[in-house]
């Protein structure tokens, strides 16, 4: 039999990691009730051979902290254990600081950097989607959940913030100490490029952005526009819902997206045929920073055969999160349901690729990016060639 100390390990360990393996099959969970048995069984004999074996006293919080942070890492980017700090936050609905970088991040390994808001302190300092974070303020990321990085990334607009980032293969991270500012909700502007092309760059699907993308759309084939250019890139704010209804603008009767969710229940959001108020031809651009509901947006045009696109894959962060709080008041921050495509084909972690791939060369973090936009310019070219 078991000695009362490993016991007493494994049942303070266990119980929320119990609750995790229940609940937690969200996205991908168990072929049979047995085979979640079976893992526990596992980690009570890997706890019992720590506890006999490991040279030094066991901290108990360390050990249910690292079991339940690996756990949730081992689901999705977004899923995460979470501090008490965060979950009395989330509970309580008190809102963050107003004080912004302009970067949405997620985990990844350390905490990374989703998208990049234009004109935002971030884009300033040439940071880009896909950078990761190290540090902030000194305090390492490692085992950050996205929302704690997200909190200690805010503060009072005029505030400062030392960011210690990492890029490709760069061995030292670099360090920035960038200013917090006060930023607006990222809407919708739109330009001609030429007598016949016009652009429209979507920053974020908020509230009532669908009839914003109207009305400039409107705007623009009033002023002879007969092709679109549709730019969602760094774009990784707002609802699904308003991603989705955004979407109906431009397909007539069909499957606009799918939602998964964790009881194997499935919604279907579908447009009718007059929804199709825009049928111009389209050209969406996409990098890394286009992500959630921007995803499903995208998706649903390029599935439909409605637009191609161009640039680089999509973030493939589609799902959506809900907490649950654990009895010590920490809490599980965990993806309820996904966003797969029209035609059913998985969305969440995977992305959307390109119709037409452009490679960026990278640069070296602490250097000004490149001048130009090889993404749009790429898409001209395309455009003028008939392609």
């Amino acid at each position: 039999m078991m000695p009362l100390k490993p016991r007493l390990i494994v049942l303070i360990v266990a119980i929320p990691i119990f609750a995790v393996a229940i609940i937690g099959g969200f996205m991908e969970r168990a072929t049979a009730g047995q085979d979640t048995y079976r893992h526990l069984r596992i980690f009570e004999d890997v706890v019992s051979l720590i506890s006999r074996n490991y040279v030094e006293e066991i901290d108990l919080d360390s050990v249910m902290s690292g079991a339940l942070r690996g756990l949730s890492e081992g689901l999705d980017s977004d899923s995460s254990y979470l501090a008490r700090e965060d979950v009395e936050r989330l509970e309580s609905g008190r809102p963050l600081p107003a004080g912004s970088l302009g970067i949405e991040v997620t985990r990844g390994y350390y905490v990374q950097i989703i998208s990049v808001a234009d004109g935002s302190p971030a884009a300033e300092a040439s940071i880009l989607p896909g950078d990761y974070i190290r540090a902030i303020d000194g305090e390492p990321t490692r085992f950050m959940s996205g929302i704690e990085g997200e909190r200690l990334l805010r503060g009072q607009p005029g505030s400062s913030v030392i960011v210690s980032l990492i890029r490709g293969n760069t061995q030292e991270p670099y360090d920035i100490e960038l200013i917090r500012q006060r930023l607006s909700n990222p809407g919708v502007s739109s330009r001609l490029l030429s007598d016949e092309i016009g652009y429209i760059r979507i920053g974020g699907f908020n509230q009532g952005i669908s009839a914003d993308i109207s009305s400039a759309i409107n705007v623009l084939l009033a002023d002879g526009s007969k092709t679109l250019i549709l730019d969602v890139r760094n774009n990784a704010t707002g609802s699904f819902d308003e991603g989705i209804s955004a979407a109906r603008l431009f397909l007539g009767n069909g499957t606009v997206g799918i939602r998964a969710e964790s009881d194997d229940q499935q919604t279907s959001f579908t447009s009718e045929t007059g929804d199709a108020a825009i049928d111009e031809p389209l050209l969406l651009l996409t990098n890394f920073g286009t992500s959630g509901p921007a995803e499903v947006f995208t998706a649903a045009l390029v599935d439909r055969e409605r637009a191609r696109s161009i640039g680089q894959r999509t973030a493939g962060r589609t799902g959506q999160q809900k907490l649950i709080r654990l009895p010590d008041g920490t809490g599980l921050w965990l993806s309820w349901a996904r966003y797969l495509q029209p035609s059913g084909e998985p969305l969440h972690r995977v992305g959307v690729e390109p119709t037409i791939t452009v490679t960026i060369t990278q640069t070296e973090l602490g250097e000004p990016l490149p001048t130009g936009d090889s993404i749009l310019e790429d898409a001209l070219e395309h455009l003028a060639s008939g392609l």
